[in-house]
């Protein structure tokens, strides 16, 4: 659990600084389709196919049944999600210690049990080239 905390933290740490940032409209359409997919699960409550869905880096540091747990204790007193809109996005080159491709995402969002939330979400293009989301924080 400390493992997985420490990995979000980190993650949503560096998505919002220390970005080598350039314009990638390609990229960002491409990673928000990704995430906007991936949080369609989470709000369906299908957390282990989730974490089916995340790049392998978050896989390597984050165990399955870990993240299940995790997640299910964090969003569910939430509630259903009521909207989304999307604030904000910035396609990244790097970020500090992780190479690769990232789009840093943040959604403003309205649940059942919580009015106003922010959601950063990291999508990064995977070795395959698809867009899988690496990162996922709530405030």
């Amino acid at each position: 659990m400390k493992k997985l905390r420490m990995f979000l933290s980190l993650v949503a740490i560096v998505s919002c600084i220390g970005c080598s940032s350039t314009s990638n409209p390609e990229a960002e359409t491409a990673a928000i389709a990704a995430a906007k997919g991936w949080l369609s699960l989470i709000d369906a409550e299908k957390y282990a196919e989730s974490w089916d869905e995340t790049a392998e880096l978050f896989k390597g540091a984050v165990p399955k049944e870990q993240w299940v747990q995790t997640i299910q204790a964090a969003r569910k007193p939430f509630g259903k999600n009521i909207s989304r809109e999307l604030k904000f996005k910035r396609y990244c080159t790097s970020l500090p210690g992780i190479p690769g491709e990232y789009v840093v995402i943040q959604f403003k969002a309205s649940f059942e049990n919580k009015k106003s939330a922010i959601e950063t979400i990291t999508p990064m293009r995977d070795k395959d080239g698809k867009w899988r989301v690496s990162g996922y924080y709530m405030k």
